[in-house]
């Protein structure tokens, strides 16, 4: 797709997602990778306006180097931002009680600490980011490796084959400890967003190589 058309339609998607306001955000691209500049006032908005970009049609990648600017002279302290955030982790049923330590300065968070599955490491990143104050997140969280080799790589080599969205025959699965490697060619961002979730899903798999290009 010519970058122009690309650009338009990125454009065009910020504009059209209600959740943010798109009115600083600055789009470039180049061979298919975007870059998003400018400024919103909240990170949840930076979150939504990557997740609006990937989901375009022709997107190989983004760059996002959007600042978050929140509006109004009073900043909220880091410790009541690190308050807020235990409090509404807290709250999730599915993070483990305690299995979350959260620490905050100059209003970015970092969330460490030990899961059993990468859904529930998303799951406090998704409790925290539309906290207000917060200016970035650091997931450092780790999960807990507690399966072997040939059956993390059979399970996900199965649910590459059970998607719909993904053609498992271009996709080249390699597993060592609780590292997956993917290698392969994919058509579209969407497809390529598909196969790293199905490597998550696994048990045990504490971290995802993607290699996968988009064609």
């Amino acid at each position: 797709m010519n970058d122009n058309i690309l650009r338009q339609n990125i454009i065009d998607e910020l504009e059209f997602e209600p959740s943010i306001d798109a009115a600083n955000i600055g789009v470039a691209v180049d061979n298919g990778v975007v870059t998003l500049t400018g400024h919103v006032s909240t990170f949840a908005q930076k979150a939504a306006a990557e997740n609006a970009v990937l989901s375009v049609k022709g997107v190989k990648g983004v760059a996002q180097e959007i600042e978050v600017r929140p509006f109004g002279a009073n900043v909220t302290a880091d410790d009541e931002i690190a308050k807020r955030a235990l409090h509404t982790i807290s709250w999730n049923t599915v993070v483990p009680d305690g299995a979350v330590q959260v620490k905050v300065q100059d209003g970015w968070i970092t969330l460490t600490g030990k899961v059993d599955w990468q859904y529930q490491r998303a799951a406090a990143f998704a409790a925290i980011r539309y906290l207000d104050g917060v200016l970035g997140v650091y997931n450092n969280i780790e999960v807990k490796p507690h399966a072997s080799v040939p059956d993390v790589k059979k399970r996900i080599e199965d649910a590459l084959k059970r998607n719909a969205e993904v053609e498992a025959k271009g996709i080249e699965v390699t597993v060592s400890g609780g590292k997956v490697t993917l290698d392969g060619k994919v058509h579209t961002w969407a497809e390529r967003s598909a196969t790293v979730r199905a490597a998550w899903a696994a048990p045990g798999v504490h971290m995802v190589d993607d290699r996968i290009m988009i064609v």
